[in-house]
């Protein structure tokens, strides 16, 4: 962990949220939201580049070392909206830039949709807005949805039997490099008997109940008054095609895309390069 950053507790109204900071106190004030089932410690090869500001790296909700949603309750994507709303209230922050990746970029960009005037900067990667689903479909993923969520019954904990194997795991399911998958594991983890239990909420997984057409999310990017950096990969991910983002980011009143070589994950695999256009913007007064 860069020297400097430690680990903090937020207390809020719907459970305890959990997050690093480092940087400089009193310095520009900047929220970093992860990706679906990655957490905090994503941001963590940036954090040398972040020494000016005052940085808190959230673990989301069912992520990290932050609380689960209630039982019976599900992670709702407006939900995540008043979570982020919520730490910026407990960290006693009126405004401030934000930071965000895949998931967490689409959770920003509908931040700064909802509440303009607690958004001075928003910096993405990978990500412009929520996933978009055509309508046609939205019947059949209710119901699957349904299905899947009634079904859902307590598991017993699957014991890891130690840190290279949980890599292992992660790097089936996710193209990154091992130190990067390493960072997010190991944030994930809880020690148990005869080894290590994710912390991650197997809810998680679940698929969403329902999701914005494109045209409601562009309706949503045009509500966003705060300038717009958007750092992408090329090959994209096929939910975040060049043609989507293209005509995302025509949506808002000031935005700029900058495209890298590499893969999902290129905020940890290429800090550097990342680093370079993220500080020219959020430099700016």
């Amino acid at each position: 962990m860069p020297q400097g950053a430690q680990d903090m507790r937020l207390e809020t109204a719907r459970g305890e949220l959990c997050a690093l900071r480092g940087g400089t106190p009193g310095g520009p004030r900047l929220l970093c939201l992860h990706g679906w089932l990655d957490n905090a410690a994503s941001f963590l090869p940036l954090a040398p580049h972040l020494a000016g500001f005052d940085w808190v790296a959230l673990d989301l909700p069912g992520h990290g070392a932050s609380s689960h949603r209630a039982p019976g309750y599900d992670y709702a994507f407006v939900d995540w909206v008043h979570d982020v709303l919520d730490a910026m209230d407990a960290l006693g922050w009126a405004q401030c830039d934000l930071l965000g990746h895949s998931m967490g970029g689409a959770i920003a960009s509908a931040v700064a949709a909802a509440a303009p005037e607690r958004v001075r900067r928003l910096a993405l990667v990978e990500a412009l807005g929520p996933i978009a689903a055509e309508p046609e479909a939205a019947g059949t993923r209710l119901r699957e949805a349904v299905a899947a969520r009634r079904a859902l019954a307590p598991r017993p904990v699957r014991v890891i039997p130690d840190i290279e194997a949980a890599v292992a795991a992660r790097l089936s399911a996710s193209r990154m490099t091992p130190g990067a998958a390493r960072l997010i594991v190991e944030r994930n983890l809880r020690a148990v008997e005869d080894g290590y239990a994710w912390r991650s909420d197997p809810r998680l997984t679940l698929p969403s109940h329902l999701r914005l057409t494109e045209a409601t999310v562009q309706s949503l990017l045009r509500a966003i008054q705060a300038p717009v950096l958007v750092v992408a990969a090329d090959p994209s991910p096929p939910y975040f095609t060049p043609d989507t983002r293209t005509a995302r980011l025509a949506c808002l009143a000031q935005g700029e895309v900058h495209v890298f070589a590499g893969g999902h994950h290129l905020h940890m695999e290429q800090a550097d390069q990342v680093a370079g256009v993220l500080l020219a913007f959020l430099s700016r007064p």
